[in-house]
């Protein structure tokens, strides 16, 4: 009787050391908490990471301009001087702006003088630097159509061979109205006047015989002296 008191107290013994059924079910369910709790720890940290990446701002790059041409340096026009003789009230060597007109230089000489033959004044005409504008009376009948400016004479300039005896002298026997009213001081009205004389008179016969043309004396033939020749 004894001994099968002690058997029964071993089997309880053992049977409430084994786990039962609710046990191994509570542990299963911690298990399962706990994978499901380990894979929402992972999705979060890699969402997080991500949301990172995306918030994270670009990098800012900076570029520098290309540089720019720097323009080159234009050189602004100077001045022109020009000769203004004639009818007018202060014949003198004027210094204009860049692209000025006649009308410019006759102002910049006081204007016409009484008797200045103005109908053949081309106001509106452009000068150029070394040019001479000469203003005729109304004695002197002078064409409409003819110019009242002239070029200054260059010896660059090239000369007819029947014009010249040498390269840069007017030969005032042969030469051309043009010819001779780029001579200094000498206009289109006193260069026609030139032409009529030697065709009533016969040729020059030294260039000292100019002086006869009206209008051409001694301070004028100083000027063109060096620049005339009757030749051979």
């Amino acid at each position: 009787m004894l001994k099968c008191e002690q058997n029964l107290n071993e089997v309880e013994q053992k049977v409430s050391i084994m786990p039962s059924n609710e046990n191994i079910l509570l542990d299963k369910n911690r298990i399962v908490w706990l994978v499901v709790g380990v894979f929402i720890g992972v999705i979060m940290g890699v969402g997080g990471m991500t949301l990172r990446k995306q918030v994270q701002p670009a990098p800012i790059v900076i570029v520098p301009p290309e540089p720019t041409a720097t323009p080159e340096p234009t050189s602004t026009p100077g001045p022109i001087r020009v000769f203004v003789n004639g009818q007018v009230a202060e014949p003198a060597v004027y210094e204009l702006p860049p692209g000025s007109l006649v009308e410019a230089a006759i102002e910049a000489a006081g204007g016409f003088a009484a008797g200045a033959d103005t109908a053949v004044v081309n106001l509106a005409q452009p000068l150029s630097d070394g040019v001479q504008v000469y203003v005729p009376s109304e004695e002197e009948n002078v064409p409409a159509p003819l110019a009242v400016v002239s070029k200054p004479n260059t010896s660059s300039a090239t000369t007819s061979t029947e014009s010249s005896a040498a390269v840069g002298l007017i030969n005032i026997n042969t030469a051309t109205i043009e010819e001779l009213d780029s001579l200094p001081g000498v206009g289109p009205s006193t260069a026609q006047k030139i032409i009529e004389y030697r065709e009533s008179n016969g040729s020059f016969a030294a260039i000292e015989n100019i002086m006869d043309v009206t209008g051409i004396g001694e301070a004028k033939f100083e000027k063109i002296k060096d620049q005339i020749t009757v030749g051979e």
